[in-house]
């Protein structure tokens, strides 16, 4: 009876990487909207890496005093994911997917002798810029379900959904320790720690190997590109 194996993707700076599309479409839309409020603060400081749409957007209300509601969000996300779209399609923006991703979701979604693999997304983005990234980029097909920047503004609480969402999606309740978390960044580390699931970091974003190793991931590496190394970590006990 072969295994189950549960493998949850952080998108930013792990499967792609935008060329800051992201990130100018965030500031552009809270400089549009909100431009009276922060030329009274100042300039908005935001910590992007690991971080979720949801926490990011509280963040900016808070230092901005606007009124945290659904409507504000509401209003903050229609204008960002419009912005988002035309940055991607924009070639001065210069993303890509990063050394070895494509390669590696391949070969997890071809049949393996011990182990079934499924697929989903963890990430700070919410649910409809994280479709616009992945659709962009072409590799939708293997993310059919995830949680979300906008299931909860805490990372740490994203892996219990993700759990129930694999559950509704293929009807097999996974056990955490089954479950892999690959991201970028400290935050996604603690994340997987957070539910018992295991991490496997990739230095391909803003924090070098160094700095990664010293919030003790599972595996560590520099990419996804040795497929030897991604496999042997993920696909065996």
């Amino acid at each position: 009876m072969k295994c189950n194996r549960l493998l949850l993707f952080d998108i930013d700076c792990t499967l792609l990487n935008t060329g800051g599309a992201g990130m100018a479409a965030f500031h552009s839309a809270a400089e549009e909207l909100y431009s009276d409020q922060i030329s009274q603060k100042g300039v908005l400081k935001l910590d992007m890496a690991g971080s979720t749409d949801s926490g990011l957007i509280m963040d900016i209300f808070k230092s901005l005093d606007i009124e945290d509601s659904s409507s504000e969000r509401k209003r903050f996300f229609h204008l960002y994911l419009s912005k988002l779209s035309t940055n991607l399609s924009n070639s001065n923006f210069n993303g890509k997917l990063l050394p070895g991703v494509l390669d590696t979701l391949k070969k997890l979604a071809e049949p393996h002798d011990d182990y079934e693999v499924y697929m989903g997304l963890l990430t700070g983005n919410i649910e409809e810029g994280a479709r616009i990234k992945i659709e962009h980029y072409g590799i939708e097909k293997y993310f059919m379900f995830g949680a979300f920047g906008c299931d909860h503004f805490d990372r740490n609480k994203l892996g219990p959904i993700a759990l129930e969402r694999a559950h509704q999606n293929h009807g097999i309740q996974f056990d955490s320790q089954d479950t892999f978390v690959i991201g970028d960044t400290p935050k996604d580390i603690n994340c997987a720690k957070a539910f018992g699931a295991r991490s496997l970091a990739v230095a391909t974003g803003s924090f070098s190997y160094d700095q990664l190793m010293g919030y003790d991931p599972d595996c560590l590496l520099d990419d996804l590109s040795d497929w030897e190394k991604v496999s042997n970590f993920l696909l065996t006990d």
